[in-house]
């Protein structure tokens, strides 16, 4: 279905981070401006997505050249399914923000700067054009180094030239893998590298489409923050505070997990090669490294930067399962995890505005003046940890069905066992941080109850997700067959629906 409302997550971020280009210095617009374009975006969001359903995937072709010599840009539904969880999630981070966020990092373009990363990650989702992929990753990482080295502290700028090295060297490796996935198909249409690349099997050169496929997972990985490619990550993701670290902690690798799950899907998925065998490991280690780290760290910060590692081998164990349960599962657990991992970077926040240390040896005791707070961090730790009837539960359940399924006991045995060891490591910080005695600094509590309130929020639609599961089923079910079956995907963007 060609039509424009496509491109609205994509347009209305831009103009907002334009828009609040306008009086750096005047907080007080800044603030209420970033919340109304927030919500402006969810209600445009919720429209295309309606359209969406009604209609199925929607094409719009930039000057209607005729696909694919136009760039083009593809609502699916999986797309779509991301970039409603991201507009979902950008409100909260706005309304935390406003209270955490330091005045001079609001006048160096916070807000502005947040703006410009929804763009790059909702264009990330929605395009359809491989080298735009690259435009909007770069737009996105662009805004992210300037989000991190707003205050300019010694820990951000060793932090940051970690993240800049490793990306300006993936990005590289982005423009040989596009240059030569080119000279094999002849396109940069996403659908139409599809196509053609499921025509060449057999004809073309099968060790140089091996080559491209690591090139991308190479390129792709080292964003999601896989195995060996996460070294990054944990000191570049501590060293921000924390409305950065949980917008950077539920959005940034799940942009790098949906490229590879989507060109995997698209380009390599017609006759699997050592490409998935490369993925499927890498995904095992990620879980293993993820699993010693979460164990190690005595830090909160830490011990929820390596339960991202965590959800991103877990997510992809089941899609290298190639069984639509596994590939259902991803889906799923990759929404939920956006939502509970904001939401666990959020409480973290609001336990260091108590008590000033990330160290849970440093305090104890949060239960007795803070049972609110308590409350809500047991049920996102519940939630994170997939106890039923919570938001990670389905996910996990159709995970674990598909890669059994699929005959991968290791992957199978993986993620069950993960799943303890999350459990675990939030279990630390509940028992030594909120049980026992009263010990360590206390913080006065005004500040407190503001962050709290959309922290409860965001916990409160983590449960409703979990509860409500059988409403969202079908959409992800829908979302799934596109990565189970590429043609879906070809077809709606080639052939029409």
């Amino acid at each position: 279905m060609m039509t424009n409302f496509a491109l609205l997550p994509i347009l209305i971020p831009f103009v907002a981070a334009i828009c609040l280009l306008i009086l750096p210095h005047k907080i007080k617009y800044q603030r209420p401006a970033a919340i109304i374009w927030s919500l402006v975006l969810l209600a445009f969001t919720i429209f295309t997505f309606t359209k969406v359903i009604k209609e199925g995937t929607l094409v719009v072709t930039m000057g209607d050249w005729p696909v694919p010599f136009g760039i083009s840009i593809v609502a699916d539904m999986l797309a779509i399914l991301l970039v409603l969880t991201t507009t979902v999630i950008l409100p909260f981070i706005i309304l935390y923000s406003i209270k955490t966020i330091s005045v001079p990092r609001e006048e160096g373009l916070y807000y502005s700067l947040v703006f410009f990363m929804i763009t790059g990650v909702n264009g990330s989702f929605l395009t359809g054009d491989i080298f735009n992929l690259f435009v909007f990753f770069e737009v996105m990482l662009m805004a992210s180094y300037g989000i991190i080295v707003l205050g300019g502290t010694r820990v951000q700028l060793q932090g940051i030239v970690k993240y800049l090295v490793f990306n300006v060297i993936a990005s590289a490796f982005f423009i040989v893998s596009v240059a030569m996935l080119y000279g094999v198909v002849g396109t940069l249409n996403m659908a139409d590298i599809g196509q053609k690349l499921s025509e060449v099997q057999g004809q073309a050169d099968a060790g140089l489409i091996s080559v491209i496929a690591i090139f991308f997972l190479f390129v792709f990985g080292s964003k999601a923050g896989i195995f060996p490619l996460f070294v990054w990550l944990p000191s570049s993701y501590v060293s921000a505070p924390m409305p950065i670290l949980a917008l950077f902690g539920g959005l940034l690798t799940k942009v790098g997990l949906y490229a590879i799950m989507r060109t995997f899907s698209l380009f390599f998925s017609a006759e699997p090669g050592i490409e998935w065998s490369f993925l499927r490991w890498s995904a095992y280690l990620t879980i293993i490294i993820g699993v010693i780290g979460a164990m190690s760290y005595r830090n909160m910060k830490n011990i929820v930067i390596y339960n991202i590692l965590i959800a991103i081998g877990v997510i992809l164990v089941g899609f290298s399962s190639h069984t639509l349960d596994g590939m259902t599962g991803s889906v799923f657990y990759t929404i939920h995890d956006m939502l509970i991992k904001v939401a666990l970077f959020m409480i973290i926040g609001v336990i260091l505005f108590i008590t000033g240390t990330p160290d849970i040896r440093d305090f104890s005791g949060l239960i007795l003046r803070y049972p609110g707070l308590t409350f809500i961090f047991f049920i996102a730790m519940l939630g994170l940890a997939g106890i039923p009837p919570f938001s990670g539960f389905i996910g996990k359940l159709y995970l674990i069905k598909g890669v059994f399924q699929s005959g991968d006991i290791v992957g199978g045995l993986l993620i069950l066992i993960s799943s303890l060891f999350v459990l675990l490591s939030l279990l630390r910080i509940f028992i030594l941080g909120f049980w026992g005695k009263e010990r360590g600094p206390r913080h006065m509590v005004y500040g407190y109850r503001q962050m709290m309130f959309p922290t409860i929020l965001l916990v409160c639609l983590t449960v409703a997700f979990g509860i409500g599961i059988q409403f969202v089923t079908p959409y992800v079910q829908i979302a799934a067959d596109s990565l189970a079956n590429p043609m879906i995907y070809i077809q709606s963007v080639l052939g029409g629906n």
